[in-house]
C-alpha cells in the first residue's frame, strides 16, 4: 500500500465520517475488517497499544467485541451486533463501549463502506449517532489511528482462514 494514503475526516453533528483507499482488493480489505486474527493486527490507537481480544460473529445480528489493552493491563472494550453483512462491500453494526463502572455506554451505530476499484479499495466509514460533538472528536482521532494501522501488516500476506 502507498504509504501517503491520508484518512480523510469530516464532522457533522453527532455523526462523523473518514475515508482512505488502500493497495488491496475489496474482498481483502473487507477480510480485514472482519477477521479476528487479523483485526489483532490494526485495532488500535496507540502504538503502545494492543488488541486483546478480537471476537466477531459475522451475520446479520452476531455480536463482535473488540478490546485494546494499555501497557498498564487497562483494556477499552466496544460491542455491538451486525445490522447489515454484505460481503465484500457493506458492514452496519452498533456500536458501544463497556463502562469500567459496569454496564454500557451509548448506543451509536456504524456504517462501513468498501468501494472496490480493481486492486484498489476506498474505504468509507461513517460513525453516526454519537453521544455529542466531544465523543465525534475522540472517536475521529480513534478511527483515524485505526485505519492508518490497516495499512501496515494488516494487508500484508495471506489472510488466515476462516
Amino acid at each position: 500500500m502507498s504509504g501517503s494514503e491520508q484518512v480523510t475526516v469530516e464532522r457533522q453533528g453527532r455523526t462523523l465520517r473518514l475515508e482512505r483507499s488502500y493497495d488491496a482488493p475489496a474482498e481483502q480489505v473487507f477480510d480485514a475488517w472482519t477477521n479476528p486474527e487479523v483485526l489483532r493486527r490494526w485495532w488500535f490507537v496507540e502504538e503502545t497499544q494492543q488488541t486483546a481480544l478480537a471476537e466477531v460473529d459475522l451475520r446479520v445480528g452476531g455480536a463482535y467485541r473488540l478490546s485494546m489493552e494499555d501497557p498498564d493491563g487497562a483494556r477499552h472494550t466496544v460491542q455491538g451486533a451486525y445490522r447489515e453483512v454484505r460481503r465484500p462491500e457493506l458492514l452496519v453494526y452498533s456500536w458501544r463501549w463497556e463502562l469500567d463502572a459496569g454496564g454500557l455506554g451509548h448506543e451509536s451505530e456504524v456504517t462501513v463502506r468498501f468501494i472496490a476499484d480493481g486492486e484498489r479499495t476506498t474505504v468509507e466509514l461513517v460513525h453516526a449517532g454519537l453521544e455529542d460533538e466531544a465523543s465525534r472528536d475522540r472517536h475521529a482521532i480513534g478511527w483515524t489511528a485505526c485505519m492508518g494501522h490497516l495499512e501496515g501488516p494488516a494487508l500484508q500476506g495471506p489472510l488466515p482462514s476462516r
